[in-house]
């Protein structure tokens, strides 16, 4: 039987929207929009038949979160208070779809780390949150737009869509049925926010990454050996968005609050953090790995309280800051993107024989790991 192939990350790429909000900026926004429907339901609030909206500030979100700023597609959408949502313009069907246009600047990035050709990909898989049609797949028409080989699918498990999807792609490698790979993470998280709602207005912003996998015999340059993955489920309802294709079956779904992203933020992480940190110690003990065996956490940016408590459970101490980087302050949380924008920016420090763990997780719940060795 021969030999099962390594598989190795062999470049990483982000592409950044140009528009920015900032925290203030943001709050401004949500406190003339709160300020004016307190006013409209003054009456009601003053009967105790309706609990007034309370007003954000800029010091709330960042003692809340860890966010300063957000990059967005369109951020004048968001910042009136008579819309609070991204206004993008309708595209032709033959235009090039929104999520396939950020996915082809990612992936045209990775591939140039990678040092490799697009039709030397084999299989394009386009693992994210959220997808804005049902098909023909955002995977093939990047595929398409890319001139890459092979097949292409889309893949969601929210914001673990990543690391779910470096799995599905590193088996394949391993199985022999594909050389290379790239996973690409197209979010544009704040079409489906709500901006309205001052627990969860300032989470999320736009981005996409992208990484190349390929057999490590066959790779050229620096890379990452994926020396194993993990992946595991637990159903809840915790985190939740109810919009879909159903939607317009059922009456009076035009503008409920539940079509939009909805978080028990409490029981998240009473619930996520001892998940998360039990699948990393488990994934580390049983690949032979120990706490001071790993030089770098990538961690799913979606609050910086959470990533200081899986740090500290993972590594017995408190990490340094080189040990678990943030770039949550600067992206707000970019869903599945995330661990791997702290991934792309804070990896080419390491060494030869440096190990890390990239892991992601939310909604479903869902969590992923990969080990890493730098060779």
């Amino acid at each position: 039987m021969a030999n099962t192939p390594s598989v190795a990350i062999t470049g990483s790429g982000v592409f950044t929207p140009s528009q920015v909000i900032t925290n203030d900026e943001l709050v401004v926004a949500f406190n003339v929009y709160a300020d004016r429907e307190n006013d409209r339901r003054a009456d009601g609030i003053a009967s105790g038949n309706r609990e007034a909206i309370p007003r954000s500030s800029a010091e709330f979100i960042k003692s809340a979160s860890g966010i300063e700023q957000r990059f967005v597609l369109d951020k004048a959408g968001v910042l009136d208070p008579d819309r609070m949502y991204p206004k993008l313009a309708a595209r032709d069907d033959e235009a090039p779809s929104q999520m396939a246009e950020m996915a082809v600047a990612a992936c045209t990035d990775a591939l140039a780390q990678a040092g490799i050709l697009a039709g030397e990909i084999d299989v394009v898989i386009c693992a994210a949150s959220n997808h804005e049609r049902a098909y023909p797949a955002i995977a093939i028409e990047i595929q398409d737009l890319m001139g890459t080989g092979g097949f292409a699918f889309d893949m969601n498990v929210a914001c673990s869509s990543a690391t779910f999807g470096i799995q599905a792609a590193a088996d394949m490698i391993r199985a022999g049925s594909i050389r290379r790979a790239i996973v690409v993470n197209p979010e544009i998280c704040s079409a489906h926010l709500e901006w309205r709602d001052r627990d969860c207005h300032f989470i999320f912003g736009d981005v996409c990454t992208a990484v190349v996998l390929e057999r490590d015999d066959l790779a050229t340059g620096d890379r990452f050996i994926v020396e194993s993955t993990r992946c595991a489920t637990q159903f809840s309802n915790n985190i939740r968005n109810n919009d879909g294709f159903l939607r317009r079956t059922r009456d009076a779904m035009e503008d409920r609050r539940d079509m939009q992203f909805m978080q028990n933020g409490r029981k998240v992480f009473k619930e996520v953090l001892p998940l998360v940190a039990g699948h990393i110690a488990d994934h580390m003990a049983d690949a032979g790995w120990v706490a001071d065996d790993l030089k770098r956490l990538w961690l799913h940016q979606a609050n910086k309280s959470m990533n200081d408590f899986i740090g500290k459970k993972v590594l017995g101490r408190v990490p340094a800051p080189e040990e678990q980087p943030n770039i949550l302050q600067d992206y707000a949380n970019t869903s599945s993107a995330g661990s791997i924008i702290a991934f792309s920016q804070y990896s080419a420090d390491m060494e030869l024989g440096d190990k890390g763990l990239i892991c992601s997780f939310g909604a479903g719940y869902s969590v992923g790991s990969v080990l890493l060795t730098r060779a």
